[in-house]
C-alpha cells in the first residue's frame, strides 16, 4: 500500500495545532518544522478571501529531492514514503533547493531553544536529528512500523477533523470526486497529499 493524506481547506481554521502537535511529536530543533500553515489572500476589497493551507512533505511519486541527492540520503520506501538517512546525510541543501514546497530544513546549529544547554526533553529528542543534517516531515513513519494504529501526530491533533491519512488509492478517489487537487501539480512532481477545495457558498 501508499500511503497519502486529504486536507479539507473547508475545515481547516488555520489553528496551528497540527504544527504544535508535530513539534512536540517529533522535537525538531530550532528551524526546523516538519509542519506548518501557509494563509494565502485571493481577490480584493471587499470581496477578499483567506485560505489556510496546511503545509507538510508531499511524499511525492516523483520526487526531485531523491533524484538530487549526492550521497542517496533520501529515499523513498515501498510505501511512497520519503525519508532522510541521516548517517548518510552531509547537509548539502540541494534536496532543499529542489523541493517546490518549501517542506526541508536544516538542522543548523547543535543549540537548543535555550541555548547551549538542552533541556531534558531536547536532549532525547535531538538524538535522532544530528546537527548539519537535513529534517522534513515523515508521515509519522515510526507510529506506522510500529503497528499499534496509532494515527499522525498532525491528524489527532486537528480539532476541525480537516485531516484525513490512509491508502493513497481511496485519498485519490475521494479527492477527485469532490474535486479535489495537489498542490503544484504542474511542477509534475504527483504529491502524495491531495487538498479538498475551499468554497465560500458552502
Amino acid at each position: 500500500m501508499t500511503y497519502g493524506m486529504l486536507i479539507d481547506l473547508k475545515k481547516c481554521v488555520g489553528c496551528h495545532a497540527c504544527s504544535v502537535a508535530c513539534k512536540e511529536a517529533h522535537g525538531t530543533r530550532p528551524g526546523v518544522r516538519r509542519s506548518r500553515v501557509d494563509r494565502v489572500f485571493e481577490g480584493t476589497y471587499p470581496d477578499v478571501r483567506k485560505t489556510a493551507y496546511p503545509m507538510l512533505c508531499m511524499h511525492c511519486e516523483t520526487a526531485p529531492c531523491v533524484e538530487v541527492c549526492p550521497q542517496d540520503a533520501t529515499y523513498k520506501r515501498e510505501d511512497g514514503i520519503v525519508v532522510i538517512d541521516k548517517d548518510k546525510c552531509i547537509g548539502c541543501g540541494s534536496c532543499q533547493t529542489v523541493c517546490p514546497y518549501d517542506a526541508r530544513h536544516l538542522a543548523a546549529s547543535e543549540d537548543g531553544y535555550f541555548g547551549s544547554e538542552l533541556s531534558e526533553y531536547e536532549a532525547v529528542m535531538y538524538e535522532t536529528m544530528p546537527p548539519m543534517t537535513m529534517d522534513k516531515c515523515t508521515f509519522c513513519a515510526e507510529r506506522i512500523d510500529a503497528g499499534k494504529g496509532e494515527v499522525q501526530a498532525c491528524v489527532a491533533a486537528c480539532p476541525a477533523g480537516a485531516r484525513l491519512f490512509g491508502d493513497l488509492e481511496d485519498i485519490k478517489a475521494q479527492a477527485e470526486a469532490a474535486g479535489g487537487f495537489q498542490l503544484k501539480a504542474e511542477e509534475g512532481t504527483s504529491p502524495s497529499v491531495w487538498y479538498l477545495p475551499h468554497k465560500v457558498n458552502e
